[in-house]
């Protein structure tokens, strides 16, 4: 590498400097074994790793890093693996929506800190995905983002099951008394047999595929299941590409346009995605300052056909998608529906990446004029009950559901929901609309994934399967119904959901994109100034700084001084 080209690059501010400073950084890392040759001038790739034993979705990630860095030093590069704050959905309460914002600080400051010039973002369960691209984008160095993969499909008594939407399935199985207790545990040890996400299209899976639709991974990043041998390929090729982007200074910025972000809403919507990606998509555009609001997901996706058909929207799972032929396939399938043109990590546009992808079933990835549903992308609603907006998720909802007009059954929090739900008292039935408060970004605190409320005993031991259910929460990306979510403002900062009550009528249609509370202006008006908001979760630590400036729904529950980048200059050192 030229002598230009090296004093260019962002680690030379440390290992660079033939001084006291100089000194002091390449012989404290000497300790580590590494030669000298290693501190010449060459890019330094920082791999961002979130594995943990306490996120088994990412426990293979040692040894995805250890394969990353094959890729790192093959083309020239130095690589140091670091950690932070790992995000799993498996364990953490009350939710790892409360810790994603903190987690893309950890990201943003690690990096920041550090002689790093360019970057391997390696990501899987969940909130791990949005964490570091947000983080990393607040930087805006060359990145490479490598997911985890799915886990290999469960396997239960001769029939494939998934992860979450068969356990919630089958937990209301239970619950309506149609299987026992004894068989739903025996499914517990089939359905997680490998390393590795979800295996359902849900928010991990989702959130991989985004990554791919926005340009940010290598080709075929989504699907391929976490212990295949081709995982392993990608991320050494995405090792040796990080190397790459840094000489041709490839920053996330370049890629993660508004186009790229139009991909990612239509890809979505094909998929059958999680409505999570909504909340993630919104606040990595705020990173970038890409103007993109909560309405562009109804415009851009809402009339997009279902391609894939994958659970909780379809029938397989994602070992099936790809050995169909993956997300490339689907890529190809929309054609001029995307930005074809939208320039990726691998340098090419998203067009030629894709332009030769294969199909190898039509079942699973069916063909743009046989689509599993015509129209499949998120609905955003409005009206007296949502200002500023509500999603609902059509394609895993009941469509004899979306026009419904119902008395509200209301519980004020989760914990009013439990105590009550199973009792043959609850004055409730399959008409009827559940309504659950208390659940927002600030109410939880964190936005759980509660909006998929379990129906009550007396409506399942009907035949009865789903009902209207409306919260502030989220849903997991592996459940379905006809749920609405993501009511805005909460009802924790004084939403017009905190002043419903038992009885009132509540009117849907989806089709018309409304959502209203049957009650007249002057009534409430009354309740809202009656209305006390709930006390503070925490007067200190991370709750109480996330509390006073997490964002709502409608603006992907950033941090509100975290909107924006700052680029990552070198900081003055510290000797």
């Amino acid at each position: 590498m030229p002598d230009d080209a090296k004093k260019k690059l962002r680690s030379s501010a440390w290992f660079g400097k033939q001084d006291r400073e100089g000194f002091n950084h390449r012989a404290w890392m000497r300790n580590q074994g590494l030669p000298t040759h290693l501190f010449d001038g060459r890019p330094v790739i920082g791999i961002c790793n979130t594995w943990s034993e306490l996120t088994p979705c990412n426990a293979h990630f040692r040894r995805i890093a250890e394969h990353v860095k094959r890729g790192v030093y093959e083309a020239g590069g130095f690589p140091l693996e670091f950690p932070v704050m790992s995000l799993g959905e498996t364990l953490m309460r009350p939710t790892t929506m409360l810790y994603r914002n903190l987690a893309s600080m950890d990201v943003e400051e690690s990096i920041r800190a550090n002689p790093l010039d360019g970057l391997v973002l390696l990501v899987g369960c969940d909130k791990t995905t949005p964490a570091l691209m947000m983080g990393a984008a607040s930087c805006d160095l060359p990145a490479v983002v490598v997911s985890g993969g799915p886990m290999l499909n469960g396997k239960f008594r001769g029939h494939d099951i998934g992860s979450g939407t068969d356990v919630w399935s089958m937990s209301e199985e239970v619950r309506a008394g149609t299987i026992s207790l004894a068989d739903f545990m025996e499914a517990e040890s089939c359905m997680s047999r490998s390393a590795g996400t979800c295996m359902t299209m849900g928010t991990a899976s989702t959130m991989a595929s985004m990554v791919e639709a926005l340009g940010m991974g290598m080709p075929a990043n989504a699907a391929i299941p976490a212990v295949d041998s081709r995982r392993y390929v990608l991320a050494h090729m995405a090792g040796r590409r990080a190397v790459e982007i840094v000489h041709e200074d490839l920053r996330m910025s370049k890629i993660l346009t508004r186009e790229a972000f139009e991909n990612a809403i239509k890809v979505n919507a094909a998929i059958g995605g999680s409505t999570n990606a909504i909340v993630h998509l919104l606040a990595l555009a705020g990173r970038v300052g890409v103007k993109l609001d909560l309405d562009d997901f109804d415009k851009l996706g809402h009339d997009m056909p279902l391609l894939v058909d994958l659970r909780p929207s379809g029938r397989f799972l994602m070992e099936e998608f790809y050995y169909a032929g993956g997300l490339p396939a689907v890529l190809r399938e929309l054609g001029t529906m995307l930005h074809q043109d939208a320039l990726t990590i691998t340098g090419k546009s998203l067009g030629e990446n894709n332009a030769s992808a294969p199909c190898w079933n039509r079942e699973v990835i069916r063909p743009l004029d046989k689509p599993l549903q015509e129209k499949a992308g998120i609905a955003v609603l409005r009206g007296n009950l949502c200002p500023d907006g509500a999603v609902i998720k059509p394609s895993a909802g009941t469509p004899s559901l979306f026009r419904h007009r119902g008395r509200a059954v209301v519980f004020e929090t989760i914990e009013d929901f439990k105590a009550k739900i199973d009792s043959p008292d609850l004055d409730i039935d399959e008409t009827c609309v559940m309504v659950l408060k208390g659940a927002g970004p600030r109410g939880y605190p964190g936005f759980p994934e509660l909006g998929n409320l379990p129906l009550p005993p007396k409506v399942l031991k009907k035949g009865i399967t789903d009902m209207v259910r409306i919260s502030d929460a989220r849903m997991s990306g592996t459940a379905y119904g006809t749920v609405v979510l993501h009511v805005s403002p909460e009802s924790a900062v004084g939403g017009t959901l905190a002043l419903v009550q038992n009885g009132d009528m509540v009117e849907l249609d989806v089709e018309k994109r409304s959502l209203n509370l049957a009650v007249d202006d002057a009534e409430i008006a009354k309740r809202r100034a009656a209305w006390k908001p709930p006390a503070p979760h925490s007067e200190r630590g991370w709750v109480k700084l996330y509390a006073e400036h997490v964002m709502q729904a409608h603006q992907g529950c950033d941090l509100d001084f975290l909107v924006g980048n700052s680029g990552a200059a070198v900081p003055r050192p510290a000797h």
